[in-house]
């Protein structure tokens, strides 16, 4: 990899309940032979600006998509085996998914559908508009209008207000409170809650806690990466390192220092740059 470029814009204020940041991406040279999808709270979009983007779960084919949606999941998607090197990828909230998906996450959870079955929109006719704007503010101009036009005005119904706020509380705490006083809070057996919240988001409340506390670690690191393991561990509530790493095995597929060694200093190294507000 001889350089990577990282362009960011917070979404438009209509989609900000709905959509993190928008990021362009652009490789200069060889893009990274292996790069994870790490689970976080966030489904993901990626649209090619380029050729289609190579994903496989854990020991399965590489697939290969010009624009694709990912649910959440709790494990770690391969990203390569392709020779794209420019896209922009989007953070979708799960209310994200019900207002502009027209589907609660759970549907997606752990899956990879080409975008255009749900949006309703061309990925080449996408893909055509994106690359004949220039500039980077133009083309997530773009995509907010598509996104925009695909809002629902009358959204499938929202989940109980008890499963909102149960998936609050594990985001606020990244991970931090007990599915059986998350039960209590909300008046549902654990039985209930569990089949509920698995039904709406497509993983347990607990699993969803795991994904949530391993992102938070995952920030850490990222910010600051002298941190130390066990210093880490006990911040975040891991029984000790071990634990810790036992969990970035499982959700990872490797060890922090792995992936410390092989992505954080692609990470760091990247030219990151602000994009204005949105246009639209």
């Amino acid at each position: 990899m001889e350089g990577f470029e990282h362009h960011v814009r917070r979404a438009h204020p209509a989609l900000r309940d709905y959509l993190g940041d928008l990021t362009g991406y652009a490789y200069y040279g060889e893009p990274l032979e292996l790069h994870r999808g790490l689970p976080s709270q966030y489904l993901t979009i990626v649209i090619s600006l380029d050729e289609p983007l190579g994903i496989a779960w854990p020991d399965s084919p590489v697939e290969k998509f010009q624009t694709v949606v990912s649910g959440l999941h709790s494990t770690a998607v391969r990203i390569g085996d392709s020779p794209n090197l420019a896209g922009i990828q989007l953070a979708l909230t799960p209310e994200g998914s019900r207002a502009l998906l027209g589907q609660p996450s759970g549907e997606l959870a752990s899956t990879m559908l080409d975008v255009d079955t749900l949006l309703g929109v061309s990925a080449q006719e996408v893909g055509e508009r994106l690359r004949a704007a220039p500039l980077w503010h133009q083309r997530f101009d773009i995509v907010e209008r598509m996104l925009l036009d695909a809002w629902r005005d009358e959204p499938i119904a929202a989940p109980r207000a008890e499963l909102g706020w149960a998936w609050r509380r594990l985001r606020e705490t990244a991970g931090g409170v007990g599915v059986q006083e998350l039960a209590r809070e909300v008046g549902w057996s654990r039985r209930h809650l569990t089949e509920r919240f698995r039904s709406e988001y497509g993983l347990t409340p607990k699993v969803a806690g795991r994904v949530l506390r391993f992102e938070r670690a995952v920030g850490v690191l990222k910010a600051r990466p002298q941190t130390r393991l066990a210093d880490l561990a006990a911040d975040l509530g891991y029984a000790d390192q071990a634990h810790l790493t036992r969990e970035w095995h499982a959700m990872a597929g490797c060890s922090p220092r792995q992936w410390m060694t092989e992505e954080l200093p692609f990470v760091q190294d990247e030219l990151r740059t602000e994009v204005a507000d949105s246009g639209v």
